[in-house]
């Protein structure tokens, strides 16, 4: 699985790459990692979340569920 931005999934949740809470916004968690010096955001949905424990920094590999679902519906977007 492959992003608009040509990384895949594997590159993105490889080693120690950290995902970093950015900000909450109408019912979303945003994370933002870091992948071949470029920043890319995602959405976590709070509905989706339920019984989960949120940190302001987690291993991207552990968000991965989130990733994958931002990458297949194109919302894992570049960080300006």
């Amino acid at each position: 699985m492959t992003n608009s931005m040509g990384h895949d999934l594997k590159a993105i949740v490889a080693g120690n790459n950290k995902a970093v809470f950015s900000l909450y916004r109408d019912g979303n968690f945003f994370y933002v990692v870091k992948v071949q010096d470029q920043r890319y955001s995602f959405a976590i949905p709070i509905e989706d979340a339920k019984g989960t424990t949120f940190f302001a920094e987690f291993k991207a590999i552990t968000l991965m569920r989130w990733i994958r679902k931002a990458i297949a519906d194109k919302t894992f977007q570049p960080v300006k």
